[in-house]
């Protein structure tokens, strides 16, 4: 997380919509050597007090979290990168890179075997809700398909402790300048430069 108070208190609330929206994260926990990182959807439970999510039972992940591990899920948004030119400030600028990113720290716990198929089918109905058709349900796999997916994954929850968050949207400049770096991103690079675009011209609520 970044170290600057302007980036960093954001309401809560607002993080956690946007990691309930976007559902998907880099779980990450300690391991002998390295950190072992999975890329994961997950749902974030209405008052995010927890993430439900499963995993393969071959991902080294699974195979190291016993009853109970210390484990933290990074979920990153739209990021880019800002030229000082765009400000319009004068020459004493620096090029920068404007980003949105949640950090949800806690304990992955095993979930029951039994937990797995109700997890999996809230998992794809609130996913499918989001889609303009009718949704995907497991009903549509044969009984050896859905044996067979059940069979090799396991079902998970991080009790989350913490919310951190960072919201890098040029909050540290003035309005002007913002809004002007603002109406350049978007033809700059990055990840969904339209959507950081419109976040550093009305950015979220701080605490």
């Amino acid at each position: 997380m970044h170290p600057n108070p302007a980036f960093r208190d954001t309401v809560q609330a607002e993080s956690l919509r946007f990691v309930r929206e976007r559902a998907f994260g880099m779980l990450a926990v300690s391991g002998e050597g390295a950190p072992l990182l999975s890329h994961v959807p997950f749902l974030l439970s209405d008052d995010g007090a927890h993430a439900d999510l499963h995993l393969v039972r071959s991902n080294p992940i699974s195979r190291a979290v016993g009853a109970g591990l210390a484990a933290r899920l990074a979920v990153s948004g739209a990021d880019g990168y800002v030229s000082p030119d765009w400000y319009g400030l004068g020459p004493d600028q620096v090029p920068t890179w404007n980003y949105v990113a949640v950090h949800l720290t806690g304990r992955l716990v095993p979930l029951p075997d039994d937990a797995l198929e109700p997890l999996l089918a809230a998992q794809s109905a609130s996913f499918e809700a989001r889609l303009p058709k009718r949704p995907w349900t497991m009903d549509k796999m044969t009984a050896e398909t859905k044996a067979r997916l059940i069979r090799m994954i396991r079902p998970f929850r991080l009790e989350i402790a913490q919310v951190d968050s960072t919201w890098k949207l040029g909050q540290n400049k003035p309005d002007d300048a913002r809004q002007a770096a603002a109406g350049a991103v978007a033809g700059g690079f990055g990840q969904e430069l339209e959507a950081l675009a419109a976040l550093m011209q009305s950015p979220p609520a701080i605490d």
